[in-house]
């Protein structure tokens, strides 16, 4: 999917799609960082739209493990399958991510990349599609997601912040990438709260 249809999908959808733009090499390199480089993990990447994230989490699988991607867009989901036809595409929402991974054979993901566009979810959807992951994650797993460095001062970003604390017993922050458009950070999540 081009830069233009991205905005087009932005444009028709804007509380499932919240970039204009795909994601960088050096941010989505940070984003998949814990996948482990060794063993066969399963991975889950939620909301991966374009698929930058998609490249990078192939590319570091290296033809391990399982690879499986929810995008709730039917029509980036469909382009999403024929781009890349080693993931596993699920078209369907991430709330009903543990659901979805019983459903397919896993009983849990080893990392969970996360994609999705917080800044533009509402409160309720924002705690629901978390509590999914982390009920969906392994106990030793970790969880990644990013940020908009212009949106942390907002309140759905300081909200997901303290979601995450409250969720993770590790938050740490990465350094921002400025050369990303716009300049994001990535947050590391570890051991998922009881």
């Amino acid at each position: 999917m081009s830069q233009t249809s991205l905005l087009s999908e932005f444009v028709r959808h804007p509380r499932e799609v919240g970039a204009v733009a795909p994601s960088g090499t050096t941010l989505t390199a940070q984003a998949v960082a814990p996948i482990p480089r060794t063993g066969d993990p399963v991975v889950v990447e939620l909301g991966p739209g374009t698929g930058s994230f998609t490249a990078a989490i192939q590319r570091r699988l290296a033809g391990r493990g399982r690879h499986i991607a929810v995008e709730i867009n039917p029509r980036m989901a469909d382009l999403l399958a024929r781009r890349f036809p080693g993931v596993e595409v699920i078209t369907a929402d991430a709330v009903r991510l543990d659901e979805l991974l019983a459903e397919h054979g896993a009983q849990h993901a080893d990392v969970i990349v996360s994609g999705l566009p917080w800044s533009v979810f509402p409160q309720a959807r924002q705690r629901d599609v978390l509590d999914a992951a982390v009920r969906s994650l392994a106990v030793d797993g970790a969880f990644t997601t990013f940020a908009y460095v212009h949106m942390l001062w907002s309140a759905p970003a300081r909200r997901l912040r303290r979601s995450l604390e409250e969720r993770f017993d590790e938050v740490l922050v990465g350094r921002t990438v400025w050369a990303n458009v716009p300049p994001a950070l990535v947050y590391y999540c570890r051991r998922p709260s009881a």
